[in-house]
């Protein structure tokens, strides 16, 4: 059976889904998706004091701001705050720091594809390259915020935030510029099957046509969508950080498939595809849960005790390590399940 098929066997079509429409007049006060007057993206719930020892192996490292593991490479990165700085691991075994990357400013969210690394410096307007496992840096001028990138084949695409479009570069120059219905684009998540872009202040997902330039159809994602990332089925996972819950959409098309409630905070997602597990952080218990996600709903198989404020989290998907970041600068935690 195809994954698209695999797909369509588990999707739950949910009832009152609102479909996102373009508003003619340009102004706010027209979408039916804004529920309050000034929106506000969602941020993590504040972590407790920690109450259970963390499970496995904690490194030592400032707070984190985001984490990415490129399996291929046996890397692990971390982008830390102070000073601004990506930290490459090499966890084909025990992890051993390999190399600090300097950063001209904090970077804030890390994508890794086969021998790469890619990271957003908002404050800069870059985009930086770091290959892997050597670490060496290249960095591209990006106009704006940029919030996040993803590769895309021989493209990259960039969400910038202020700027509400994507950005599409080839070697390294812009190539197109995609905008539309958004307030804020922050993030840009591409399954083989379709390229959503995620708009947390109006906590919603829509498509985006690369080829054509345009923008596409728009649903709501939850009450306060923070965080996504795509699984091997052609779906989109994201988390709901206000209303407390792991939602699935398809890509192509884009259609809520599954909504499932997590209470506790929920905030970070990594997936690892090997195993079909979803591993989702509870920024407000301080733990990191993973879910099977290849039924008609979400199975939990494993919770643990983290670090505290587990803001990001990693998995290394050919031996299913999976690395948590503390935001509160309590370290990076290791965990084999």
């Amino acid at each position: 059976m195809s994954r698209r098929a695999a797909v369509s066997r588990i999707a739950i079509p949910l009832a009152g889904v609102l479909v996102l429409t373009a508003c003619s007049s340009g102004k706010q006060q027209s979408d039916s998706l804004q529920v309050v007057a000034n929106p506000v993206a969602a941020t993590a719930a504040v972590s407790p004091a920690a109450t259970a020892k963390p499970a496995g192996q904690v490194l030592t490292a400032p707070s984190v701001v985001s984490t990415a593991v490129d399996a291929t490479s046996h890397s692990l990165v971390v982008a830390v705050t102070e000073p601004p700085s990506l930290r490459i691991y090499d966890v084909t075994a025990a992890p051993v720091e390999r190399a600090t990357i300097p950063l001209p400013a904090p970077a804030e969210r890390l994508t890794a594809s086969p021998g790469q690394v890619l990271a957003s410096i908002p404050g800069k307007g870059l985009l930086a390259r770091v290959a892997l496992p050597g670490g060496q840096l290249t960095t591209t001028p990006v106009a704006g915020q940029p919030a996040a990138g993803v590769a895309d084949g021989p493209r990259t695409l960039v969400a910038v935030r202020d700027r509400k479009a994507i950005e599409v570069l080839s070697d390294g120059k812009v190539t197109k510029t995609i905008t539309g219905d958004l307030y804020s684009a922050d993030d840009v998540v591409t399954t083989g099957t379709g390229v959503v872009v995620l708009d947390r202040l109006r906590t919603a997902l829509l498509s985006v046509d690369v080829g054509t330039g345009k923008l596409g159809a728009g649903l709501r994602a939850g009450e306060g969508a923070a965080n996504a990332v795509a699984d091997d089925y052609g779906r989109v996972l994201v988390t709901d950080a206000r209303a407390g819950a792991l939602l699935a959409f398809s890509a192509d098309p884009l259609l809520l498939r599954q909504r499932y409630p997590v209470p506790g905070g929920i905030y970070g997602i990594a997936y690892d595809a090997k195993r079909h597990l979803a591993w989702v952080t509870l920024t407000g218990r301080n733990e990191v849960v993973g879910f099977d996600v290849r039924g008609g709903e979400p199975v939990e198989k494993f919770r643990f005790p983290t670090v505290r404020q587990p803001d990001s989290v990693g998995v290394d998907d050919q031996d299913g390590r999976v690395f948590v970041g503390s935001a509160a600068g309590e370290g990076i935690q290791v965990i084999q399940p």
